[in-house]
């Protein structure tokens, strides 16, 4: 009996095994009651959000993904490769998992910090099982094409001309690399006439503050943006109509905002495999070069496509005896008497009205965009030199006594405009891996003004005399504190000099204005005692020369040539000298 019942359970086994056993769904709600198994039950996966890889980032494109779904994960995996604002980086999982669903595909750009972009479960459970959120923050679709109108559905929302007789104002780009401007003040009120050439608002822009001007007739209609408001060039600011016309009566836009630029199409398949030439490393690579306060470009990578592996940085820092960097925050002294001296530590508070928020001004902000990126693209060098000033002192004192009152900065502006000629491989500017060598001398001065540093230019420097140099410069340094220059008068410009000396700055090194290739800090003079023990007065100037355009010898030379004038300027007033001593004689 024993013998005939053992077959009909293995029958009955194998009948059963063959039968489909239907997969359950449970609402999320139950899921966490119960237990989860692989073949019965979908598989909550564990979201992989877009992570921040640098302290400034706050969106990413997804360059590679380097694991395909179902694929196994181990701990410090990297799973995708991901362009951040800085460089492409590497993106690491630090637990044993699966990819489970690929959420947001290669190629997507523009992903916020935080956005949902993939899936993983545990490696015992069904990936394809995976149960997907119910509400999926990924990247934006591409917007539907608008659904038709009918004909006869009115169109004046739609359409963006304006009425006959109607002209929707701008703001205007009043330098090339303007891309806001705030109203400062409306020089035209509502139903004023406007005459060609007429000045309708003071703009400041993100040089200086500008006056805006219409070059036909109209009448001021409609103030769309405010006093004060910071707008987008391209952006509607105000309406005007043709003389004549009721200008009480004018069609409002039902956006002011400037038209969206063509979508870019999607990428194709060959574009997908195009990888973007910055350094790519992983979290691992990156905590150490911050460690050892290293630059990635530095160091060669030995991985696919040039990737930056750990043993890559490890490698370098053991060859060249790198030493880590001291942590910046320091943890505050131990107390000393156990946790009561804690409570008698001073602990400082901040009230709101011990401090004053103070906006950054247009131009503070492209002064500081432009600076760090001369700082980092072009590769600076410096040379300094002492120059004695007694005989220009001298001279300055027999000028004055004549009433003719020149500063030291009007002579070395003479001065450099002279070693420039002297020297036309200074007088250069670097544009599209290229060395231009200008024809005239362009000599922009610095000046401080409330809004930030602004740099007029004193034009064809070399052929003034040294009171037109003088004249000139007073004249540009009125206009730019008063926000009075015009595009023109600051936008160019071949060689820079900045003149802290007036401060009591005895000495500085200034950054490289691009496309310039080289810039002259000057400092203030100095008494010294010299070996004969006589007081002699020096003034310390520095160059800063791109070294791309500019060789050692050729910086030297330079200011070889400026200290044999500035040491000697008879020559740069030799005419006007003449003139007092035969006058005296």
């Amino acid at each position: 009996m024993a013998q005939m019942k053992i077959p009909k359970i293995v029958l009955l086994s194998i009948r059963n095994s063959n039968r489909i056993i239907p997969r359950i769904s449970v609402p999320v709600k139950y899921q966490r009651t119960c237990f989860h198994t692989s073949w019965i039950l979908n598989v909550k996966g564990k979201e992989v959000l877009m992570p921040s890889l640098s302290p400034t980032m706050e969106s990413g494109t997804i360059v590679k993904w380097l694991k395909k779904e179902g694929s196994k994960i181990e701990p410090g995996d990297a799973i995708a490769d991901i362009q951040t604002d800085k460089a492409v980086v590497t993106m690491e999982i630090d637990d044993e998992s699966i990819l489970a669903k690929i959420i947001v595909p290669e190629g997507t750009k523009d992903i916020k910090v935080g956005t949902l972009i993939a899936l993983t479960v545990e490696a015992d459970e069904d990936w394809k099982a995976v149960e997907m959120p119910d509400t999926v923050s990924t990247v934006p679709a591409a917007p539907t094409p608008a659904p038709s109108v009918p004909d006869s559905a009115p169109a004046a929302s739609v359409s963006v001309e304006p009425p006959p007789g109607q002209n929707n104002v701008s703001m205007p780009a009043l330098s090339p690399t303007m891309t806001t401007g705030t109203i400062v003040k409306w020089l035209k009120k509502e139903g004023d006439e406007i005459q060609p050439g007429d000045a309708v608002a003071e703009i400041q822009t993100d040089k200086a503050v500008m006056t805006f001007e219409m070059e036909d007739d109209a009448v001021f209609a409609k103030i769309l943006a405010p006093e004060g408001s910071q707008v987008e060039v391209g952006q509607l600011i105000a309406i005007t109509v043709e003389k004549g016309m009721d200008w009480k009566n004018v069609v409002i836009p039902t956006t002011t905002k400037p038209a969206a630029a063509t979508a870019v199409p999607a990428a194709t398949a060959t574009d997908k495999k195009s990888v973007p030439s910055e350094q790519v490393y992983g979290l691992a690579v990156k905590r150490l070069l911050e460690e050892y306060n290293l630059s990635s470009g530095s160091i060669k990578g030995t991985g696919r496509s040039n990737r930056l592996l750990k043993s890559d940085v490890l490698a370098y820092i053991q060859a060249h005896n790198v030493q880590k960097v001291a942590p910046k925050a320091a943890l505050p002294p131990k107390a000393e008497k156990g946790p009561s001296s804690l409570s008698k530590a001073h602990v400082p508070t901040v009230r709101s009205s011990d401090y004053e928020d103070i906006p950054v001004s247009n131009i503070r902000s492209v002064i500081a965009k432009r600076l760090g990126e001369s700082k980092s693209t072009i590769p600076h060098s410096y040379a300094f030199i002492d120059i004695k000033i007694d005989k220009l002192n001298e001279i300055r004192s027999e000028l004055k006594a004549e009433n003719i009152n020149v500063s030291i900065n009007d002579f070395i502006t003479k001065a450099v405009a002279h070693a420039l000629v002297e020297c036309p491989s200074i007088n250069t500017l670097y544009q599209n891996d290229q060395i231009i060598r200008m024809p005239k001398v362009d000599i922009s001065v610095a000046v401080a003004t409330e809004n930030g540093l602004i740099t007029p230019i004193v034009f064809d420097t070399a052929a003034k005399s040294l009171t037109n140099i003088s004249k000139n410069i007073r004249e540009l340094a009125e206009k730019a504190r008063n926000g009075r220059l015009k595009p023109e008068e600051f936008q160019g410009g071949t060689f820079t000099i900045s003149n802290l000396g007036m401060f009591g700055i005895k000495q500085f090194s200034a950054i490289i204005n691009p496309p310039q290739t080289a810039i002259l800090a000057v400092g203030g003079g100095r008494e010294e005692l010299g070996t004969a023990l006589q007081t002699t007065t020096k003034m310390s100037v520095t160059l800063s020369y791109d070294r791309r355009a500019i060789a050692e010898d050729e910086a030297a030379d330079f200011l070889a040539v400026l200290r044999a004038m500035l040491e000697d300027p008879t020559f740069l007033v030799a005419g006007r000298l003449r003139a007092l001593r035969y006058a005296q004689d």
